[in-house]
């Protein structure tokens, strides 16, 4: 009996919704309930459209829905790995597979802390002298030798204070009324107080926080009341559009120049633009189609597709490279097909890297592709708990040409060197890997239906494009780039859960395109947007000046203002 009632009581109803109840039912929870709460529902329904879509896959399995819902189980992947001698970081980690810097084991870089002084290229250096003593002085210890300087081993100290993102200073100008004419006259500002209530630089931090920072306008809002300084969320919104037209010119001519690229990354992910759902998203379209008509924006997006994406492409031109962000109805082949317009006639075709969906695929222009390597390699690392031997095979193989490239990079070897060195090295290797898959598939040794054996076949089917870089100069093994990149986009996402409209989403790539692509170069993004509002009219004029790798170099030589 109470067997019995234990289980009538554990008996669950099966819940059925659609896309479109869910949307529904958000709709109205957003009218009557608080916006913490409705954020709450959004997420909720946003995980279980997750899983939903998952469940009806059939590559999916049991493994694959818990790392999704809970991460994943590295310590067993580290004992599977173990049977063939791997370190878990080399066959899992794809940043380090990526050739990503490790730090060698030995004593840490001078400074205090985990970051040494290497760690604050932002830091200003001040070189201190002894208090007392200089080079040439006698020893106050011994009284006989001399001291002199050890240039190679300063004592080194680091010092981070802190401030809030955005400060004001408060001028109270003086002011002076003649008693017979009347006429008042009011102090100058002291230099250096600007023109404008919020100079260069807070618009940088504002954008450099929103569309790098994933900070969504009411959070900066809270942090600046909280120390004293208001923020709210129009005016954000007014500062970061403003500084938006002083770098277009800037934008447009990364747009060119990654145009040119030997090696194009592309990829996307969904977005959301809150003005294109629901009944609003008819009339929106329909407007976006007459400007894309008139050829400022390619092709008319096709008015049934429901979809919102924000498409990431990485552009490779020798030792630069270029990150651009669009977001809106067409998908990432058809925003790259948009960019390669702007391509010099007399280029060849460049190497297109993406993963093997048909939508990455740029129609009507022909690229040499290569697909995902790591597409191909996280399918093993799902499978590797059901199948441990084959999967540390192969794990095994992917892992060595993956340190292959590692070393290439870190010997710096040009695209032909690299190649011939891949060739040598990782070859054969992959060769066999070819036979010992086909043989496995062939012999019945792996279920064709299996985790393991679709794996295999995904391998298999799109072998040629995923070994490219064995036959191409400059072909790269995977589009990690590309990912890593749309976690900026990613990371909007998850805080600040949509654009609000079209013009917020452009803003948000322009931003994100200028954040990004001095990221990949080294430069100071912070610093870059700066310069680039305080000299607009010259980014207008010669724009191909003010790039991330040489507008400092344009600023040196300028003339003094």
């Amino acid at each position: 009996m109470r067997g019995a009632q234990t289980t009538a009581a554990m008996k669950i109803d099966v819940i059925e919704l659609s896309q479109q109840q869910i949307d529904d039912a958000l709709a109205a929870a957003k009218v009557a309930l608080p916006v913490k709460t409705v954020e709450v529902f959004e997420k909720i329904a946003g995980a279980y459209s997750t899983v939903l879509s998952a469940l009806e896959s059939k590559d999916t399995t049991i493994g694959r829905l818990r790392r999704m819902l809970f991460g994943a189980r590295s310590e067993k992947l580290a004992k599977v790995l173990a049977t063939q001698g791997l370190r878990q970081g080399a066959a899992t980690t794809e940043a380090q597979a990526d050739g990503g810097k490790t730090k060698p084991p030995g004593r840490p870089p001078p400074g205090h802390g985990r970051n040494g002084q290497d760690a604050y290229p932002g830091a200003k250096t001040q070189c201190v002298s002894h208090h007392k003593l200089k080079p040439g002085d006698l020893c106050p210890a011994c009284g006989k030798g001399k001291v002199y300087e050890q240039r190679e081993r300063p004592k080194v100290l680091v010092r981070v204070t802190g401030q809030p993102p955005l400060a004001a200073a408060i001028y109270l100008l003086q002011r002076l009324r003649c008693n017979l004419c009347a006429k008042v006259f009011t102090a100058r500002p002291p230099t250096g107080a600007g023109g404008e209530k919020y100079d260069a630089t807070a618009s940088s931090m504002i954008g450099l926080l929103k569309y790098g920072g994933g900070f969504p306008w009411n959070r900066l809002d809270k942090l600046q009341s909280s120390v004293g300084i208001p923020l709210p969320p129009s005016t954000q919104w007014d500062i970061v559009r403003d500084t938006a037209r002083k770098i277009e010119p800037a934008c447009e001519e990364l747009r060119r120049q990654a145009a040119q690229g030997e090696v194009l990354h592309n990829d996307d992910t969904p977005m959301k633009i809150l003005a294109w759902m629901g009944k609003r998203r008819e009339a929106s379209v329909r407007e976006r189609s007459k400007v894309a008509a008139d050829g400022r924006d390619g092709e008319p997006p096709n008015p049934d597709r429901t979809g919102i994406f924000t498409s990431g492409i990485i552009s490779k031109i020798a030792d630069r490279q270029i990150a651009l962000f669009f977001t809106g109805l067409r998908h990432a082949g058809e925003n790259l097909k948009t960019l390669l317009l702007k391509r010099g006639r007399g280029l060849g075709s460049p190497i297109q890297m993406c993963d093997a969906l048909s939508r990455n695929l740029p129609k009507d222009f022909k690229t040499i592709l290569a697909h995902c390597l790591a597409h191909g390699r996280r399918q093993f690392v799902e499978q590797a708990e059901n199948f441990p031997p084959e999967c540390a095979h192969i794990l095994g193989v992917l892992a060595a040409v993956y340190k292959n490239d590692a070393i290439a990079k870190k010997r710096k070897m040009t695209p032909a060197e690299r190649l011939r060195f891949h060739q040598d090295k990782s070859g054969a290797a992959m060769e066999k890997l070819h036979a010992w898959m086909q043989a496995h598939l062939a012999e019945k040794k792996v279920e064709p239906n299996s985790g393991l054996g679709e794996a295999i076949g995904y391998m298999l089917k799109y072998w040629e494009k995923l070994t490219l870089f064995l036959r191409k100069a400059g072909a790269p093994l995977d589009n990690n780039i590309c990912e890593r990149a749309l976690k900026k986009a990613i990371l909007h996402r998850k805080n600040s859960l949509f654009y609000k409209t079209d013009a917020g989403a452009r803003v948000g790539d322009a931003f994100m395109s200028l954040i990004h692509t001095c990221t990949l170069n080294g430069a100071d993004p912070f610093d870059y947007i700066t310069q680039l509002q305080r000299h607009a009219q010259e980014v207008r004029q010669k724009p191909q000046r003010w790039m991330p790798w040489n507008y400092r170099h344009t600023i040196a030589r300028a003339p003094p203002r």
